[in-house]
């Protein structure tokens, strides 16, 4: 496996001599592949067609100020050296070993959501988030109150890694679940079972609510944030 340690407003650049001027259509492909994404698999983060991602690619059209954003976010660089021909893109450091300490050849901030720790059977899943907050809010049940962490993570395979280790026990509470989204797109994460919607597609936020319920999910506990 190889892992790629970022410097700010800097990136693996495969083929690139260190220093090279780049359009912003250049880093927006170099960056891309760098990532290992597809066209299809960033168009999807960006909330844009795969055709689009092709015009931005090819220079024929530019990303509005809400996409670079999203683009300065998932690549850990500035809009700056985004836009400006006369900023570069360095080599970064490249290594190979593997572990929770490095961080990984994956986006900035993936995942973002809230995480209620005592839903969890383990705390193995919380060395692949970044902790942005913690409150502790109290409750009308059992337990009387509930750690709530709220986080980014940019490990790809997140919603396999919580799936694995949320609580699926009638004496613990019954099936409890974390929900966060990459983009627009919404996860509802149990034991075992990774559903997921379009934010704004009614009829796919739907099927996953009809799904919550027959996991024994009260209707007031379907209004998480989007």
């Amino acid at each position: 496996m190889k892992n790629v340690i970022f410097s700010n407003d800097s990136i693996l650049l495969k083929k690139h001599k260190v220093g090279i001027k780049m359009k912003l259509s250049e880093k927006i492909q170099v960056l891309r592949k760098a990532y290992g994404y597809s066209q299809e698999y960033l168009a999807e983060i960006c909330n844009v067609s795969r055709q689009c991602i092709s015009k931005w690619e090819a220079d024929i059209a530019l990303p509005n100020i809400d996409k670079l954003l999203i683009l300065s976010k998932i690549f850990r660089i500035s809009i700056d050296v985004l836009l400006k021909d006369d900023l570069v893109i360095d080599v970064a450091q490249e290594i190979h070993t593997c572990g929770n300490n490095a961080i990984l050849n994956d986006r900035a901030g993936l995942y973002e959501g809230v995480l209620i720790k005592e839903s969890i059977e383990n705390d193995l899943v919380l060395d692949y988030l970044t902790i942005n907050k913690v409150e502790i809010w109290k409750t009308q049940g059992d337990p009387k109150y509930w750690t709530v962490i709220f986080f980014t993570s940019i490990n790809r395979d997140f919603p396999n890694l919580v799936s694995k280790v949320m609580i699926s026990d009638e004496t613990k509470g019954g099936n409890w679940f974390v929900d966060f989204k990459a983009g627009n797109i919404k996860f509802i994460v149990f034991r075992n079972k990774i559903l997921k919607y379009t934010i704004g597609n009614s009829i796919e936020k739907q099927d996953v609510c009809e799904e919550c319920k027959k996991m024994g999910i009260p209707y007031e506990r379907m209004q998480w944030a989007e």
